[in-house]
């Protein structure tokens, strides 16, 4: 098997354990990495993902262990599935590591703002891993679909010309799944991390039984929204109206699996998003990145006014409907101002 087929999963939650049974159908030899010595247990003796993803076997070929040097040795890629909140703790352990100056590719699958940085996951992983080629994989996949094997396209940022990359794009690429390349990382983070945000405000319409017309008109206004904000950050508009942009938008907003969604439709429904949080086993990570927006774009200057309400309602116990009011008796402009 060639090297380029070799790759390495930090993180076995639901998207972690998806990515692992798509590159092992790809032909891939992979190991899947979870943080936690129990998890790896489970796994193999039940060979499925029973906390964060039911119903999905792995097959024998993955293999399932805690991250340790031999783990990263002679891989092609890293493919770090954890939540932005969790990246820190699994750049540290690799740093221990002391690996080798092998040639491998970090893919970011993590799409959220550190708190206290305010920092993209890749900027994390370039920061804690000096020299290393850093990637994102962004667009609208949920975890069961890709598990299942129905068919998906994602881009895969990264500013690096080396060949491994398209390397990485092609052992990704098959059947089931496109792999688009994009140089601006940038904007292939900002979009993955923007449309959780905008996610939790589609959940917020939902449960308010606003109907068609009110969500229509909150993903263009969004779109607008994370369009300006990406190119005030320094990305590309035409970023945003590919995969990782519009396309994630649009699937996090109306998918019935989308976790921002559904924490936009519960908080609508009269329940504290503090209350949400504290009973989630699995990561709702528009909830921090909202708060991480909000800094960023106060000490910018950046306007967002979506944004803005969507963290006040989640931080400062604003209801859903006088965010509603608020943003509909704004300053009337052009739609193109």
């Amino acid at each position: 098997m060639s090297k380029s087929r070799r790759v390495a999963i930090c993180g076995a939650g639901a998207w972690g354990t998806a990515m692992a049974l798509h590159l092992a159908r790809q032909g891939c030899e992979v190991t899947l990495a979870p943080r936690r010595q129990e998890q790896v247990l489970a796994i193999r003796e039940s060979r499925e993902n029973e906390s964060y993803l039911p119903g999905y076997a792995l097959p024998d070929e993955i293999q399932v262990t805690m991250l340790e040097e031999n783990v990263l040795q002679g891989v092609s890629a890293v493919f770090l599935a954890s939540p932005s909140y969790a990246l820190k703790e699994w750049l540290e352990n690799i740093e221990a590591l002391n690996l080798s100056g092998e040639k491998r590719l970090f893919v970011s699958l993590a799409k959220g703002l550190e708190l206290d940085t305010l920092e993209t996951p890749c900027q994390m992983i370039a920061e804690a891993l000096p020299g290393v080629m850093v990637a994102s994989l962004s667009g609208p996949t949920f975890a069961g679909e890709v598990a299942e094997g129905k068919p998906a396209a994602m881009t895969l940022g990264c500013e690096s010309e080396d060949p491994l990359v398209s390397q990485i794009q092609e052992a990704l690429s098959g059947s089931s799944m496109r792999i688009y390349l994009s140089d601006d990382l940038n904007g292939v983070e900002l979009g993955g991390c923007l449309k959780n945000v905008y996610a939790i405000a589609a959940g917020c319409c939902q449960g308010l039984a606003l109907g068609d017309n009110a969500l229509a008109a909150l993903l263009t206004r969004a779109l607008a929204e994370m369009v300006r904000v990406g190119v005030a950050l320094g990305a590309r508009m035409e970023t945003f109206y590919g995969l990782s942009g519009f396309g994630d938008l649009v699937a996090t907003c109306h998918g019935e699996w989308s976790r921002n969604r559904t924490f936009g439709e519960t908080i609508a429904r009269g329940v504290s998003a503090r209350e949400v949080i504290s009973s989630q086993r699995t990561a709702v990570e528009g909830y921090r990145t909202s708060r991480s927006f909000h800094e960023m774009l106060r000490q910018k200057g950046i306007e967002a006014p979506i944004l803005e309400q969507v963290y006040r309602v989640l931080y400062e116990d604003k209801t859903p409907i006088a965010a509603l009011d608020d943003l509909m008796r704004r300053d009337l402009k052009r739609e193109t101002d």
